[in-house]
């Protein structure tokens, strides 16, 4: 069976926005055959196009040839070298004015961006097999090497319209079509799923930048036309909702409001939910998942702790853990996470398995400890770290000889302050002996924090006299 490259658009609907000129679903697919032709005849491509939009024309091209885009978890010059290993016939896609690597290059052309070139007729959208593989993801496993998941066509489009289902995005006859901006880059996977295969199989328009700051992202969510929705991370989000805050108490009005939110990639706290629903006046829905399963389940933030998985997926459990199958799940998937299922459609998360501790007898996971952290009032941003040297066994045999460090910003709060907080949320074997207060915490593009980044952070600041509290 062959599925359609896009799906629920018209002719003359609106594929994607950038700086506010609509694009044409015709040009989209002309851009798409105009760059297929250009490829190379390679098995695997590596899209790094920033450009939502030209990402999406370079991911549909690699679809007509029959190619496959990888999507790792980073590009330095070592991931890049080692994909070269696996696969030889490896080249790259990108922007003129993109990264640099030493790998086979074909820059983003000209003629597939520019203007429709006004050729009669409109272009049908290509049938691509559903049993193609379209992408391969990939997750660091235990050892840190990256582990390719396999996605093939028909699963992703299933994956994207059941999103669609779900979140009531999916395009109306008779009513105007949805936009999207997105934080996240198309190179992840939640950015990947709900900034591009979304848009293609939902019939909604895609905006093609990636705002980073929030006066950017209110800039780019004004040049849009209701209704319009924000897809994002927990980071970009508090700092929107702290710009529409001072928009609302200055003279400046804060007037590029969402009109639907969707969040991922991190935890989301209580205060910040119901603060972003307040202060941006739409609804936020999180979205579950991981690189092997993708999407899994969707929850109104506000609505409380229990998560929906998507149509057609169930979830059941065994020794070994948690599994979700059925959907656009290839097989059965065992999830990262400590889950307590209310039945085979609905949970809640209690934390990672790979973060669960055990402190003098004492067992939780640094999740449910970030989490009870990110709730604290005034804090805007934290994490609980234990210490590399450490291990689970020192730690359950003597807690004084291991302790969980923290690092913290909150502008305004005192290191006590924060504590005496926590003290009334977790068991005191787990209060953060030091606690660090830093300016911001170093995380990525989509928000997430690396083991790497933290171990520097916290050098940087065992030079420093610590604050014990």
């Amino acid at each position: 069976m062959k599925l359609p490259l896009i799906a629920g658009f018209a002719p003359d609907a609106v594929f994607a926005w950038r700086e506010g000129e609509p694009i044409p679903t015709r040009r989209f697919l002309r851009d798409v055959a105009r760059l297929g032709a250009l490829l190379p005849a390679r098995g695997q491509v590596l899209n790094l196009c920033a450009d939502r939009y030209r990402f999406a024309v370079g991911f549909g091209a690699a679809l007509l040839r029959g190619q496959v885009s990888l999507l790792p978890p980073n590009h330095t010059p070592e991931m890049v070298a080692q994909l070269l290993l696996d696969y030889p016939g490896l080249y790259c896609l990108r922007e003129e004015g993109g990264p640099a690597l030493e790998i086979e290059t074909l820059l983003f052309p000209q003629e597939a961006g520019a203007a429709d070139g006004g050729e009669p007729g409109d272009p049908q959208a290509p049938l691509i097999p559903e049993e193609q593989v379209a992408a391969i993801v990939f997750t660091s496993g235990s050892t840190g090497t990256p582990l390719p998941n396999r996605k093939t066509w028909g699963r992703l489009t299933l994956s994207a319209q059941s999103e669609a289902a779900r979140l009531g995005l999916r395009a109306s006859p008779g009513e105007p079509a949805w936009s999207l901006v997105g934080t996240v880059p198309p190179q992840h996977m939640y950015g990947f799923e709900s900034t591009v295969l979304l848009p293609m199989q939902g019939g909604l328009a895609m905006h093609a930048g990636r705002p980073f700051y929030a006066a950017d992202v209110a800039a780019a969510l004004g040049s849009l036309p209701h209704p319009r929705a924000l897809i994002t991370t927990p980071v970009h989000l508090r700092a929107l909702v702290e710009e529409a805050a001072a928009s609302a108490s200055s003279a400046a009005a804060f007037q590029a409001l969402p009109d639907f939110l969707l969040c991922a990639t991190a935890p989301l706290s209580d205060d910040l939910a119901r603060s972003a629903e307040a202060r941006l006046k739409a609804p936020l829905y999180e979205i579950y998942g991981c690189t092997e399963a993708g999407q899994v389940a969707t929850r109104r933030s506000s609505a409380g702790p229990r998560w929906q998985a998507l149509p057609g997926l169930e979830l059941h459990q065994d020794q070994l853990g948690t599994w979700v199958r059925g959907g656009h799940v290839e097989g059965e998937v065992l999830l990262g996470d400590v889950i307590e299922l209310a039945d085979d459609t609905h949970f809640e998360l209690r934390g990672r398995n790979a973060d669960m501790i055990n402190i003098a007898g004492k067992r939780t996971s640094l999740a449910h400890l970030n989490f009870q952290l990110g709730n604290i009032e005034g804090v805007r941003d934290g994490v609980f770290v234990l210490p590399e040297h450490a291990n689970k066994g020192e730690a359950e045999k003597n807690p004084e000889v291991v302790r969980l460090a923290a690092l913290v910003v909150a502008p305004g709060l005192k290191p006590a302050q924060i504590t005496a907080a926590l003290r009334r949320r977790v068991d005191a074997v787990f209060l953060p002996r030091p606690l660090y207060m830093v300016e911001a915490l170093p995380r990525n593009s989509t928000g997430k924090l690396t083991a790497a980044a933290l171990r520097e952070l916290l050098a940087q600041c065992a030079t420093k006299p610590p604050t014990r509290t």
